[in-house]
């Protein structure tokens, strides 16, 4: 007797060598439905419809094809209970060996626009589901591929063994209720309450990539998740050691901050995920070199973030000192022969800087938080001059480029620059004072002339007299203190320029 195939599917990729394989080499009589079925009798296939296996019609405009007694009992039969056999045999059904199954494309029906509700109900799969589930519960005694990925390892379980492995059948299961349990939380977030921002169940998966030598600290294991295909696992690593957890962090500092900056090469050095050095100039060289400058000893062993091409005189730069990871769109063969020299220097290309996740999430003690993406930043059109010292038009983009690094260091955040580069960076500090007198310290004289940002407001006006004593021309802050007026007061009496920008960014 053939062994009994049940194959229904929505994406296509890979069908008909696989079933042809099934066919031909292995003898499987195939079942299947709707569009599976006509593109299999296209290809010239032999295939049984459901209907004519069944006995019993597609009803219902096609909802109902697969709900049927001969289908589920065939799939759920355990094949070591002779009391299932023999029903089986009693109401002539026959065991199923292998279900293909996947699904409505709810997710890409959702996602174009002007769907109506009436659309997206009807991309709802019922019967698919349910044949998943069924299979993967009874994965002891067949097969269920949900992915066309894994049919070149099912036929090599069956030209390997003659029949798939227990090991292969129970991983096959579980991806399966992985799969079901993405699907419907997808159709979950979707009827939930669109004018929230958040949904009111959130659903976490991803695809492990790659397990890590370990974490932040040797004792700690880790690993590196997908949960969509795109962003750093579509990153090309084209020489170096493997990345490691603290790299990974790293290297999202170093994108999220390279998207602030589009229109002029720039380049982000990286230490603990905070920005030691940050330059625009009108080569991707010299803006590297600018950013080195900003601070020669924290850039050793940095993370560096590049948003064009390296070319061969930005990798003579780069191949100066020791840096961990390098990542840009791509990398021109010289700059790659030159950084080359540099066995263990990572360097990857990113052709996607600029897409970033729409939520952050962290874990708590007994679950998690959720927010929104810090993906907003007011530009100098929307900020008030507070003070009667108003900004020339290269004074605004000066500080323009301070506020859009600034809103990348760990708070409390104070950035020093000029000439569209970082001289001081003063992070994480437990008041602002601290970080302001950090910022200077590390401008030093250059500080004189300069400007300086502000990830919050000021609540004393200390911090704008100390900048002001080391020279700073103008400052940009959020804005919003009760004590407001008190920095204003002082910017006037000491001749600065101060700009409010009305929304403030925490980085914790």
């Amino acid at each position: 007797m053939s062994r009994l195939a049940v194959l229904s599917v929505s994406d296509k990729t890979g069908l008909g060598e696989f079933a042809s394989a099934l066919v031909e080499e292995f003898g499987f009589r195939i079942i299947s439905s709707g569009g599976t079925a006509k593109a299999l009798q296209d290809m010239g296939l032999p295939v049984t419809k459901v209907s004519d296996y069944t006995g019993s019609p597609e009803i219902l405009g096609g909802r109902v094809k697969t709900l049927h007694p001969r289908i589920h009992g065939g799939i759920l039969a355990r094949r070591d209970v002779p009391s299932d056999l023999a029903e089986l045999e009693a109401n002539d059904m026959q065991p199923i060996d292998l279900v293909v199954v996947n699904l409505y494309p709810f997710g890409e029906t959702i996602s174009r626009p002007g769907v109506s509700l009436a659309e997206a109900i009807e991309q709802i799969d019922v019967g698919g589901p349910a044949m998943l589930r069924a299979a993967a519960k009874n994965f002891a005694n067949l097969t269920v591929l949900c992915q066309p990925g894994d049919y070149s390892a099912y036929l090599e379980e069956l030209r390997a063994h003659g029949s798939p492995s227990w090991e292969f059948r129970q991983r096959c299961a579980q991806k399966v209720f992985v799969y079901t349990a993405n699907y419907d939380q997808v159709i979950a977030n979707y009827l939930d309450d669109q004018s929230a921002p958040l949904p009111s169940k959130f659903h976490l998966e991803g695809d492990r990539l790659q397990t890590l030598r370990y974490g932040e600290n040797p004792h700690q294991q880790a690993a590196w998740y997908d949960n969509s295909g795109a962003g750093w696992s579509g990153a090309v690593k084209l020489q170096g050691k493997e990345l490691s957890y603290n790299n990974l962090v790293d290297l999202e500092a170093a994108r999220q901050l390279i998207s602030e900056f589009r229109d002029r090469p720039a380049a982000v050095i990286i230490k603990h995920t905070n920005p030691c050095g940050v330059a625009l100039a009108d080569t991707l060289a010299e803006a590297y070199r600018k950013a080195y400058q900003a601070d020669t000893v924290s850039a050793f062993g940095g993370i560096v973030a590049l948003n064009q091409p390296i070319d061969l005189a930005t990798a003579e730069e780069l191949s100066k000192i020791f840096l961990e990871c390098i990542v840009a769109p791509a990398c021109e063969p010289e700059a790659l022969d030159t950084l080359s020299k540099k066995t263990n220097l990572r360097i990857l290309t990113l052709a996607d800087l600029h897409t970033d996740s729409p939520v952050q999430i962290k874990a708590i003690a007994g679950g998690f938080l959720v927010q929104q993406s810090d993906i907003q930043i007011t530009t100098p059109q929307d900020w008030q001059i507070v003070t009667q010292k108003q900004p020339t038009p290269e004074q605004l983009q000066e500080l323009w480029f301070g506020w859009r690094v600034v809103k990348h260091v760990k708070s409390n955040a104070i950035v020093v620059s000029n000439n569209q580069a970082t001289l001081g960076v003063g992070a994480g500090q437990m008041n602002r004072v601290g970080s302001v007198k950090i910022a200077l310290d590390q401008a030093g004289e250059q500080a004189v002339g300069a400007y300086l940002a502000s990830d919050a407001f000021f609540p004393f006006p200390d911090s704008v007299e100390i900048a002001a004593e080391a020279g700073i021309v103008a400052i940009v802050q959020p804005g919003g203190s009760v004590r407001d007026a008190d920095s204003i007061k002082a910017a006037n009496d000491l001749g600065l320029i101060m700009a409010f920008t009305h929304m403030r960014h925490f980085s914790h």
